[in-house]
């Protein structure tokens, strides 16, 4: 009796410690989830461009099959990627990240100049054609997926970043946690965006009552407009957060233009203002002038991107890189 009193005592022992090792893991998952909230803004916002222009019924499957992608991005390449790099090859991971935030200049600065200067492209306009739908669902989920590889990458260097210092597997948990959590928020997110027309559209037809059939119709008119708006915000985060990681890295290698004078111009405005809108203020100022030279560093990787890299991408490959 004594030996299973004995027995049952360190079964209960060790139960506690996995109920602490769970809550040490949503801890640390909570913290650094919280850091990773301008990427998620990102994220959000750039994805429902992917959707527009595709039959209602094709929109769940489309966002399912970037969910998919979105996850394997994280869970199955990214994370054991971020712990191998933090722990044997920690000066890699600045270098990665400004190519990666080097990309979202470039994708944010074309769309800018793009609406700017309308130009055609004959490879686009061969994937835009309406004889092969199929092959333009997949043209965007790969546009999609490729786009959430260097935002995921973003988030899950930032949320290992926010990890307090623990052993690998602590550290594994709670990247999956994140990685999970994001992306399930993010997408559910977007599939209630997408299809709040068609909810607006049942409710338009079938609600019982005057104000909830309007309210439908409501729906219906301001879709439209939502998603235009999340377009743009798309496309400012990008150069926000591109810029930001690409001016934290260049501080990150000794090179601290333009990265002092910008928080010494957020620090001025900042004492400007109240003392409960300095933060604010602060991080306000910051991301315009992140997004600014974000901008114009995306506009001088246009021609470099189409004249050279382009080129040499297809002359290796064999394929055209657009």
């Amino acid at each position: 009796m004594s030996g299973l009193l004995a027995l049952l005592d360190d079964v209960a022992g060790i139960a506690k410690v996995a109920a602490a090792s769970v809550d040490d893991v949503a801890a640390a998952a909570g913290k650094a989830g919280a850091k990773t909230a301008g990427v998620i803004i990102d994220d959000a916002a750039v994805t429902p461009k992917y959707i527009q222009g595709f039959a209602p019924a094709r929109e769940l499957p489309i966002i399912w099959k970037i969910t998919r992608g979105s996850l394997f991005n994280k869970l199955v390449i990214l994370l054991p990627l971020a712990l191998l790099l933090a722990n044997f090859a920690p000066w890699l991971i600045t270098p990665l990240l400004m190519l990666g935030g080097s990309y979202l200049c470039f994708e944010g600065a074309e769309k800018i100049f793009h609406v700017l200067f309308p130009h055609g492209d004959k490879h686009i306009e061969a994937d835009m054609d309406v004889k092969d739908p199929g092959h333009l669902e997949e043209q965007k989920i790969a546009g999609a997926i490729k786009t959430d590889f260097i935002l995921s990458a973003e988030i899950m260097t930032i949320a290992l970043a926010a990890i307090p210092e623990s052993n690998i597997w602590m550290e594994t948990a709670a990247l999956a946690v994140v990685g999970f959590g994001i992306t399930v928020v993010v997408y559910g997110s977007v599939a209630l965006i997408v299809k709040m027309d068609d909810v607006g559209l049942y409710m338009a037809k079938n609600a019982g009552t005057g104000l909830g059939r309007g309210m439908g119709r409501g729906l219906v008119k301001a879709m439209p407009i939502l998603m235009k708006v999340l377009s743009i915000v798309g496309t400012a985060a990008m150069l926000w957060v591109g810029g930001s990681i690409v001016i934290h890295g260049l501080h990150d290698l000794g090179m601290h233009h333009p990265y002092e004078e910008i928080h010494h111009l957020a620090e001025i405005a900042s004492h400007k203002v109240s003392e409960q809108f300095t933060g604010f203020v602060a991080w306000s100022v910051t991301a315009l002038c992140d997004g600014i030279l974000g901008l114009a560093y995306g506009l001088f990787l246009i021609p470099i991107a189409t004249r050279i890299i382009s080129p040499l991408i297809a002359a290796v490959t064999g394929k055209t890189a657009h």
